[in-house]
């Protein structure tokens, strides 16, 4: 039976059977030394010069080949004791040895942070770079953190419920990736920007407190920090306030921080809360709707969340000559009805604040989100004050506002993501190396080869032809 290599420290003196990775070989006279790595640690083993036929055979290895063996566990040497690995006071002196699978040599390193190397050369060769220490422990990291967000939640008493990923599209703020419907020709479904409708739509059916972890897709120009694809923390309840929501995602994030990354130094309030900033002042002060208010920014350990509130409801799209949310039309503005709404839009549309809110962490936006207008007639009356018409409105939406009859409860919730804290959390310089497997910065897949030219016949499955 397989023993996990960081299991040996509790076996000196048994036989046990290890299954892994060359990590390195070292020849000192007739002695031959490998380093053999699992997804457990690593450690030493050692091969004596006899019996000559697995002396033989050892002399074959080479690093990265897949290797079973079974030895015995033996204390090192005072001198020779490894204190930089948990494993370092014991070695395996090898009885038997079975070659799994050879390895070629490698086309990048993976024995370094891996920093040097080309981003073209490590996106190709993914699935090995993700080999290294480093890229290891982020994606180790980042899974620790969504389970203990998915564990503080479920105690929390949310459901966390998957929603559709082939969806309708509709005007969100960004540009939708279409896939198109082969049964219906002519007809697309959408990749969703964000569960947004859904989410609400679950406030509908009564769930009151849902939460998931969504893949959302959005078809952006290159940005430095962006994805095509990327990972966000989603909630919402219902019966809700904005002060509730805060104070729940403080407590969840502090927790996080201080169950996982203990060595952090948060940076809070004199009443050890996260502080909260106007957006008015965070404009005035640091120019900035998501500031960096760290004491010191060259200390990599410093965390400064930060809350940044009462969002303008609107901005003026000089392009378009119309005004738009400044976050999604679903935010709720702080009027009292639909009347009073038209009021004040007449007067200065900009002056209309929202319940809207922002999650700050050293400089970077790591969540957004808001009370929503569960009001049809107001909902219908901010699509309109952008610049829809009715008959847009109930094409685009008109499945919300039809849901919105039927006893829809006061809601709100938040969406962080999950990328830029793990970025963040890790020190890392950009998303893609808290990402398995991330396109590159002009939206790419060197590894699959993404995008690419699909047949003939497929287009025409879809009655769809390319203009080149």
């Amino acid at each position: 039976m397989r023993t996990l290599i960081k299991d040996i420290i509790n076996k000196e003196g048994e036989s046990v059977e290890l299954i892994g990775w060359v990590d390195a070989r070292r020849d000192h006279g007739k002695l031959i030394f490998i380093d053999l790595r699992d997804r457990s640690g690593i450690t030493q083993i050692v091969f004596l010069p006899k019996p000559e036929e697995l002396h033989s055979q050892a002399n074959k290895l080479r690093t990265e080949w897949v290797i079973k063996l079974t030895g015995k566990v033996n204390k090192r040497p005072e001198n020779m004791i490894n204190k930089d690995i948990e494993t370092g006071e014991f070695e395996i002196q090898t009885e038997n040895l079975e070659i799994i699978n050879e390895a070629e040599t490698l086309p990048i390193s993976i024995d370094t942070d891996g920093y040097e190397i080309g981003e073209n050369a490590r996106m190709k060769y993914r699935y090995l770079d993700l080999r290294r220490k480093r890229l290891q422990n982020n994606i180790r990291m980042r899974a620790k953190i969504e389970k203990y967000i998915r564990n503080f939640l479920i105690d929390k008493d949310f459901v966390e419920i998957e929603t559709p990923i082939i969806s309708k599209s509709t005007p969100e703020g960004a540009r939708d990736y279409l896939v198109p419907s082969r049964l219906e020709p002519g007809n697309f479904y959408a990749l969703p920007q964000s569960p947004q409708q859904y989410k609400q739509l679950l406030m509908v059916a009564g769930f009151e407190r849902y939460f998931q972890f969504p893949r959302c897709f959005r078809d952006e120009d290159t940005r430095g920090d962006r994805q095509p694809e990327f990972t966000q923390l989603d909630l919402e309840m219902s019966f809700t306030n904005q002060e509730e929501i805060l104070n729940l995602i403080e407590e969840l994030y502090l927790g996080i921080i201080k169950t996982l990354y203990p060595n952090k130094k948060l940076k809070l309030d004199s009443n050890g809360r996260i502080p909260r900033m106007t957006h008015r002042d965070a404009m005035e002060k640091y120019q900035s709707d998501k500031p960096d208010v760290r004491d010191n920014k060259e200390d990599l350990n410093e965390l400064a969340f930060l809350f940044v509130v009462d969002f303008p409801m609107f901005e003026w799209k000089e392009t378009e000559k119309r005004w738009d949310a400044v976050h999604h039309p679903f935010t709720k503005p702080r009027v009292n009805n639909t009347e009073e709404f038209w009021n004040e839009f007449k007067k200065d549309p900009s002056k209309i604040l929202a319940d809207q809110y922002d999650f700050v962490l050293n400089g970077y936006e790591i969540g957004g989100g808001s009370i929503r207008t569960h009001d049809p007639k107001l909902l219908q009356a901010v699509f309109e004050s952008m610049g829809n018409k009715t008959e847009e409105v109930q094409d685009k939406f008109g499945h919300i506002l039809e849901a919105f009859k039927y006893g829809v409860p006061p809601h709100g919730g938040i969406a962080p993501g999950i990328d830029r804290l793990v970025m963040i959390l890790q020190n890392e310089p950009n998303i893609r190396e808290v990402i398995a497997f991330p396109k590159t910065g002009d939206g790419r897949d060197l590894m699959m080869q993404a995008p690419s030219e699909v047949s003939e016949e497929q287009l025409k499955e879809l009655n769809i032809k390319v203009i080149k």
